[in-house]
């Protein structure tokens, strides 16, 4: 299957990085170029080097059906309902992100200088999106059940306690507020700190009635949930 540019056969050296993060990551390239692909953010790209742009699209796809499968056989009685949250749950950004950590993914990525100084090798949304590729890399490179392996090994844990993850507490409360006849909770940014690289934000939710929360987290998202499931804890 065609990606790019780097293709099984145009093999690289693996430098000492490389090597170490192979065994972090727990899979042996036959091609490490294409490792060395997943790992290069766009902000490096050039016609010689590509980045993983392409190979994050095919990663995302090979990690839902493991997880697909995956939460089907972790339990055969659940409705499609019960089972949509926990799927979410376990592929969202910010999994994927954890799992990069895990495996300190950041440290072996390819930067440009200015997404470097940005603090690049911490952001959420380029681990998530790099462990996507870094799926897609294994899948290229020894087929469909080394990338189910590597993913069920890395996520772990995770997909056995995904229905605690699985809780969204927005849509809770959304669900609480309309059950009640009320408009839909409104969210509103009350500040943000820190430096540009790693913002923290503070976020309020407001119900119709009055009742409010605040929460801060570095990503807007979570800050959101925290805050909606502060309030619930509150209303229930």
């Amino acid at each position: 299957m065609a990606v790019g540019p780097v293709l099984p056969g145009n093999r690289v050296k693996p430098g000492r990085d490389l090597t170490d993060f192979m065994d972090r990551l727990g899979h042996d390239f036959s091609d490490p170029a294409l490792l060395q692909r997943a790992l290069t953010h766009s902000s490096l790209s050039s016609p010689t080097r590509p980045d993983n742009q392409r190979l994050e699209f095919l990663g995302d796809r090979v990690l839902g059906l493991v997880m697909a499968e995956a939460v089907l056989a972790a339990d055969r009685e659940a409705s499609e309902g019960t089972l949509a949250p926990r799927f979410n749950a376990l592929v969202r950004k910010e999994t994927c992100a954890d799992v990069a950590k895990s495996i300190d993914l950041g440290a072996a990525m390819r930067l440009g200088k200015s997404e470097m100084s940005a603090g690049g090798r911490r952001r959420v949304a380029l681990l998530g999106d790099a462990m996507e590729a870094v799926i897609a890399a294994v899948y290229l490179d020894a087929g469909f059940v080394a990338a189910k392996d590597l993913v069920l090994r890395l996520w772990g844990e995770r997909i056995a306690t995904v229905e605690e993850d699985a809780r969204d507490a927005k849509t809770a409360l959304q669900e609480w507020a309309q059950a009640r006849g009320m408009a839909p909770p409104a969210y509103a940014e009350i500040s943000r700190s820190g430096p540009d690289h790693a913002p923290v934000f503070r976020i309020r939710v407001t119900l119709e009635n009055g009742e409010h929360a605040e929460a801060e987290a570095k990503a807007k998202r979570q800050a959101e949930q925290a805050a909606a499931k502060d309030l619930l804890g509150r209303l229930e």
